[in-house]
């Protein structure tokens, strides 16, 4: 009983941070995802350097996540010089590869295969989120921001996550009877993942049907200029990349021997184990929003 009140408390919590740092302004925006970042990376590196033939740096490649975040996010919202924030991400990448040339440890290929893995795995998702945040689905004309539209896109993406994952966890203990992946995740079912992605792609449609239309704000709160097959096929590639995304992270733990990334939020375990989803929707939603509505 005291696990499940830790655990309500800290989903409460994390809840009104992650919406309220995205949605009230592109600087609370930067700032909540350049410390995700952070605590992912460190989790990642920490992982993998219980392997005895690896040792990634940690602090190096946990700075150089957030300073390839904090380049996207000055490209992408248009700062004067902005693509120069790109520097220190380049020099951070210099030097670890270099560094090995000097430290004589004895397996280098795995320091520089994990760093660059936890640049891409890891850091590169969460910089992509820039280009949502700063993308405009509404006409320059219709008077609202590109920002404001694109925070609720981001948003959106962590909506259909949470309900997916909600909606497959009712489904799955209900009427859950054929696993999905049982030698990497033996709790997931067939019949929780349908039911979670129905649930998401139901409430994508209904956001854009239902929603109100009768001013800017609220047009960019829930259309966002997209029609409702569109808002269906968004929250459908969100749904099947997060489970894939999940799926990708419990193979890893499981690899390591391990349960969570970390224990930061009490009953929910790491940093990593929240936003392993995302890591692989993330992608995916750009790659949606820009071929199939932004073009």
């Amino acid at each position: 009983m005291k696990n499940l009140v830790v655990r309500t408390l800290t989903g409460i919590v994390f809840l009104a941070v992650m919406i309220s740092g995205i949605l009230y302004s592109p600087a609370t925006f930067g700032v909540l995802f350049t410390v995700i970042t952070a605590f992912c990376l460190w989790e990642f590196t920490g992982i993998v350097n219980m392997r005895t033939d690896v040792d990634v740096n940690r602090f190096i490649t946990t700075v150089a996540g957030c300073c390839l975040f904090v380049g996207f996010f000055g490209y992408a919202a248009g700062i004067p010089g902005g693509v120069l924030l790109f520097i220190p991400w380049l020099l951070s990448m210099i030097y670890m590869l270099v560094a090995e040339l000097y430290l004589k440890r004895e397996v280098p290929m795995n320091n520089w295969a994990y760093a660059m893995m936890a640049q891409i795995y890891v850091a590169l998702p969460f910089a992509l989120l820039a280009l949502v945040e700063f993308a405009s689905l509404i006409p320059a004309d219709a008077g609202t921001s590109t920002s404001a539209v694109g925070a609720w896109l981001v948003l959106a993406i962590y909506v259909f996550l949470w309900i997916n994952d909600t909606g497959a966890y009712c489904v799955g203990s209900l009427l859950g009877r054929h696993k999905l992946f049982p030698r990497v995740s033996p709790g997931k079912s067939w019949e929780g993942s349908i039911g979670g992605g129905v649930l998401a792609v139901a409430v994508a449609v209904a956001v854009a049907l239902l929603g109100p239309k009768d001013s800017i704000d609220a047009a960019a709160a829930t259309v966002l200029g997209m029609t409702a097959p569109q808002w269906a096929g968004f929250a459908l590639t969100v749904v099947v990349f997060g489970t894939w995304g999940d799926l990708i992270e419990s193979l890893f733990k499981r690899q390591m021997g391990i349960k969570d990334s970390g224990n930061i939020l009490p009953g929910h375990g790491g940093m990593l184990d929240r936003f392993d989803s995302s890591l692989l929707a993330i992608p995916a939603a750009v790659i949606y929003l820009y071929m199939a509505v932004l073009l």
